[in-house]
């Protein structure tokens, strides 16, 4: 399996441990990206920590984070794994979502014909450069494992077989509801705030179409989040185009407010945290994927998330500061709130967890040239 942040291997950690748990399976990891980067927490030491054996560390990941230093990364990514594969070829690649580096593991399979398993194939981001990533990935891809029907038709609609493709539900749902939340000490020890007070989880992460609008887009949202008057947890941005200026400006911002910023809270941390947030505000998919399943109320700034399947706990808003402060304030209220107490999750399995589902599919695929092999699944074959 490939991981490349903090966030897909939150994501990744309950078919981690399946995997690692089955004798059926031998799991090895390819680490990447953010986890071996001092500036984003080397998160690596997590991994390590857990007991999962890394059989290559590929490091992209720059001192800048410009277009060209995008691209640089992404042609290191290509190298790195690569000469990784070319030690050790895995029987079945495991890639989740939609980030740069995975995009550069699946392309590099290729020429080793290694099959590829995609995870959270179909969504849609509007507003980043993932959402071409992401569907890159899908046709690099053999086997395919979505969140929800309407992503696995897009999937096929992109030309991959109906018979390779899997409604498993959102992966990140089973460890979230699984994993007991952290009791009021040790949560008020890591966040540094008293959680049993309202406060504002919130996550912004560079809009990679509109990265030259960036700084305007943090100023706006922390003149919002300093009118609600709220205490704020920041989990930090990614390493994606621009994504320094948000930290920085947070940085500075936590200095003289109610706030704290924290690089890497890891999965289990940030899942009790989002539990108990008065709302989560940003840009990061978790408000709309894992949030219904608590009942948080999500203010959604911006387009980075256009496109993809919401329940009715998102509000939607612009970058203007007003626009947030008014979202923020709706959220917030008892009403609302109160308006959530039947919600249901659409990325939900409702047949049971996304773990179990996927690993009765890998169990009973066979591997090697039949699998490598792909026609391209026209449209009219469906409808014929």
């Amino acid at each position: 399996m490939v991981t490349t942040s903090r966030a897909d291997y939150g994501i990744y950690l309950p078919l981690l441990k399946a995997v690692q748990s089955d004798p059926e399976f031998s799991l090895k990891l390819y680490v990447s990206g953010t986890h071996l980067a001092s500036e984003f927490g080397l998160t690596v030491h997590s991994i390590e920590q857990d007991g999962f054996e890394i059989v290559e560390r590929i490091e992209v990941v720059l001192s800048s984070d410009t277009p060209q230093a995008i691209a640089k990364s992404m042609g290191l990514g290509l190298i790195g794994f690569g000469q990784s594969f070319g030690k050790f070829r895995p029987d079945l690649l495991v890639v989740l979502g939609d980030r740069y580096e995975m995009l550069t593991a699946a392309l590099a399979a290729l020429p080793f014909k290694i099959p590829v398993a995609h995870l959270a194939g179909g969504e849609l981001t509007e507003g980043a450069i993932d959402d071409s990533l992401r569907h890159s990935i899908s046709k690099l891809s053999h086997l395919h494992f979505t969140a929800t029907q309407e992503y696995a038709n897009r999937v096929v609609q992109l030309g991959e077989d109906p018979a390779r493709v899997f409604v498993s539900g959102a992966l990140g749902l089973d460890g979230i509801l699984t994993a007991p939340p952290l009791g009021i000490k040790e949560l008020n020890r890591r966040l540094g705030i008293d959680v049993e007070k309202p406060f504002l989880l919130v996550t912004f992460h560079p809009v990679t179409l509109e990265f030259e609008h960036t700084e305007w887009q943090i100023v706006e949202l922390l003149a919002a989040l300093e009118a609600a008057g709220l205490p704020v947890v920041f989990t930090m941005p990614n390493a994606d185009t621009a994504g320094r200026i948000i930290a920085t400006k947070i940085r500075q911002w936590v200095q003289s407010h109610k706030a704290v910023a924290i690089d890497s809270l890891g999965s289990h941390a940030y899942s009790s945290a989002m539990r108990r947030a008065a709302a989560v505000v940003g840009n990061s998919s978790s408000g709309i994927i894992e949030a219904p399943s608590f009942k948080v109320p999500v203010v959604n700034v911006g387009t980075r998330q256009t496109g993809r399947i919401r329940a009715r706990n998102v509000i939607d808003v612009g970058y203007a500061r007003g626009e947030i402060l008014t979202a923020i304030r709706t959220a917030t209220s008892t009403e609302f709130r109160n308006s959530l107490l039947t919600l249901t999750n659409p990325y939900a399995n409702e047949k049971g967890s996304a773990v179990s589902t996927i690993l009765e599919v890998l169990k009973n695929t066979p591997l090697g040239d039949s699998l490598v092999r792909k026609r391209f699944h026209n449209a009219s074959d469906t409808a014929g």
